[in-house]
């Protein structure tokens, strides 16, 4: 599996930007999609998740309210739409896919970078 990520960029404090990621490879269906980020000189952290049909998400308590999660399974692709960013936020995000008989994620992409500006 295959994922591709974009969306990315600058941004001023209070603004949205849309990331999406397509799969390749696999059948993006039957996956568990996810976003995570890492901003420097901390750890990748999880932002939120989708089930196969979109009925079930989460997120990280940090982005609650101001980020959405959805999936189009024609398309083969994941959206992450992030509203009222903040300056916390800045990070470079990546998508990840798994099973979903797996507890962990198998595969990633390789990111799209995300700053905003205060």
């Amino acid at each position: 599996v295959q994922l591709q990520a974009s969306g990315g960029g600058l941004v001023q404090a209070g603004g949205s930007l849309r990331l999406s990621c397509v799969a390749s490879g696999g059948t993006f269906s039957s996956y568990v999609m996810g976003w995570f980020r890492q901003a420097p000189g901390k750890e990748r952290e999880f932002v939120t998740g989708i089930n196969w049909s979109g009925g079930r998400v989460n997120y990280a308590d940090s982005v609650k309210s101001r980020f959405t999660i959805s999936r189009d399974n024609a398309k083969n692709t994941v959206y992450l739409q992030m509203n009222s960013l903040k300056p916390e936020d800045t990070a470079v995000y990546f998508c990840a896919a798994r099973c979903y008989t797996r507890a962990s994620y198998e595969w990633w992409g390789q990111g799209t970078q995300v700053t905003v500006s205060s």
